[in-house]
C-alpha cells in the first residue's frame, strides 16, 4: 500500500475515532474525553491532507 493511501486511510480512521470520543465525552459530560476526541479528529484531518499532498506529488 502506498504511503499516501495509508495516510489517507489512517487519517479517516482517526477522524472517526475522534468523533466517537467527542460524542461520548459530551454524553457522559467528560470534558477530557471530549477534548481528546477533538484533538484526534484534527490529527486525522491533518494526516488525510498529508496523504493527499503525497498523492499529488506522486509519492
Amino acid at each position: 500500500m502506498k504511503s499516501s493511501t495509508r495516510d489517507n486511510a489512517e487519517g479517516t480512521l482517526h477522524k472517526v475515532k475522534g468523533k466517537v470520543k467527542e460524542t461520548v465525552g459530551k454524553i457522559v459530560k467528560n470534558p477530557d474525553l471530549k477534548n481528546e476526541g477533538k484533538i484526534e479528529k484534527i490529527e486525522g484531518k491533518i494526516q488525510e491532507k498529508s496523504g493527499r499532498i503525497k498523492k499529488a506529488l506522486g509519492e
